[in-house]
């Protein structure tokens, strides 16, 4: 589940900003192609005919990943490849073994799909090609954007085909929530004072960073029980700076993992 966020990345590594919601829902805001023209990602835009052929949407779907697999696996998994984006799939609050990489370009698509069924740990992994909808569709998932329909439906989607993600209430809690969309440079003393009118324990309140350092914008906080995790979800989507916080239930594991992340 860890990493559900995913990452943004230019050539060779993970940007700075890790402002994935928003820089997801803008990509595909401004246009329905935001394939580029980089190294080893070229694509020729005319077809035999002389007609423009857009290029095929350069993603790819994952299958059979490990269970406690990050963003930062993933990037080992495809080293040498130029990444644009990483959303790991969560079914009910937890990680689904399956994720959405989204490339550079479409010869770049070409090299990932060698890599199918190499491992990532002991299990082999899956590559293989999707549609743009369905990572479209993933991405709604994740940060509930109900803007994003099937591109051959024009103006507003019929109710049918929208579908509004608000699982939260029946996610199962324990005493921890998780934070996303952290500002960078966010400190514990912000977060206890986000908090200020639950009770939480002060000593497990961990802010996530990447191998590198770098805080990943979420954190997790432990709360006195999970009574009190629950009503700390009413701060769903309140703002810490300038930066809107959307929380989640999480788990003991899950936090844990991040922390032991953290240290490497």
């Amino acid at each position: 589940m860890y990493g559900s966020r995913g990452a943004m990345l230019g050539s060779g590594g993970v940007s700075d900003g890790y402002e994935v919601g928003s820089k997801r829902q803008r990509m595909m805001e401004s246009t329905p192609y935001f394939a580029v023209n980089s190294g080893m990602g070229g694509y020729q835009p005319y077809g035999y005919g002389g007609g423009y052929q857009p290029p095929a949407f350069p993603v790819v779907r994952l299958r059979g990943l490990p269970f406690n697999c990050t963003d930062i696996d993933i990037f080992k998994f495809f080293a040498g490849l130029d990444i644009v984006d990483v959303l790991l799939v969560n079914k009910n609050g937890r990680f689904s073994g399956e994720a959405f990489v989204v490339f550079a370009g479409s010869m770049q698509v070409e090299f990932a799909l060698q890599r199918d069924r190499q491992n990532m740990g002991r299990r082999y992994v899956e590559v293989f090609r999707c549609k743009r909808q369905d990572y479209y569709h993933a991405v709604a998932s994740e940060v509930n954007y109900e803007g994003i329909y099937d591109n051959d439906f024009h103006g507003s989607p019929p109710p049918s085909r929208v579908k509004r993600f608000n699982d939260k209430d029946q996610m199962e809690y324990t005493e921890i929530l998780k934070l996303r969309g952290l500002p960078f440079s966010v400190k514990k003393s912000e977060i206890v004072e986000f908090f200020r009118d639950f009770k939480i324990i002060e000593d497990r309140v961990h802010i996530a960073c990447r191998p590198d350092g770098k805080a990943t914008g979420e954190a997790y906080v432990e709360f006195d029980s999970v009574d009190e995790a629950k009503r700390a979800m009413c701060k769903d989507k309140m703002t810490i700076g300038s930066r809107y916080v959307e929380l989640f239930p999480s788990t003991p594991d899950e936090a844990r993992r991040a922390e032991s992340r953290s240290r490497q």
